[in-house]
């Protein structure tokens, strides 16, 4: 698993985004992305963040078609104006909204054990959401998705 920002995409002849963030799994454990010779992301990262504010009308449309079309898994938008996050996941080709759980988290589907405390990020307290993200990298799930990645790796 990868994780980087503002890494160039190449995501088909006429798209090249740079992403504020992006997660992929390497494809050597199944990922479906590659980063090329000329140090370009190709192919469709599974995770892809975007931090917008002047933005969200271009993120939240012409964007969100690009990724959808290339088949990026998960997109997550910060619309830092609008106090707000969504995080899409791409179902039967369409992204659909994640829902927030219980705890009023946005959990991810790809990756599992990753956990985004909304609420704390608008909010702007760090600690709180860096304390999720580790109870999340604690979490069995995420304990079964390191196992399953480390399983898949070629002796």
């Amino acid at each position: 698993m990868a994780l980087t920002t503002r890494q160039p995409a190449r995501l088909d002849l006429d798209n090249e985004p740079q992403p504020d963030g992006l997660l992929f799994i390497d494809p050597e454990l199944g990922g479906q992305a590659r980063i090329s010779t000329d140090d370009f992301l190709e192919l469709a990262p599974e995770l892809v963040g975007e931090v917008a504010a002047s933005s969200v009308s271009f993120d939240l449309n012409q964007k969100l078609r690009v990724y959808r079309r290339n088949q990026v898994l998960e997109y997550v938008v910060w619309r830092v104006l609008d106090k707000a996050v969504d995080w899409f996941v791409l179902r039967g080709g369409q992204f659909e909204r994640l829902a927030e759980d219980a705890n009023g988290w946005l959990c991810s589907t790809v990756f599992p054990g990753l956990w985004l405390d909304v609420q704390a990020l608008l909010d702007g307290d760090l600690a709180k959401v860096l304390a999720v993200v580790q109870e999340g990298t604690r979490s069995p799930e995420h304990a079964q998705f390191v196992a399953l990645l480390q399983g898949r790796k070629k002796s």
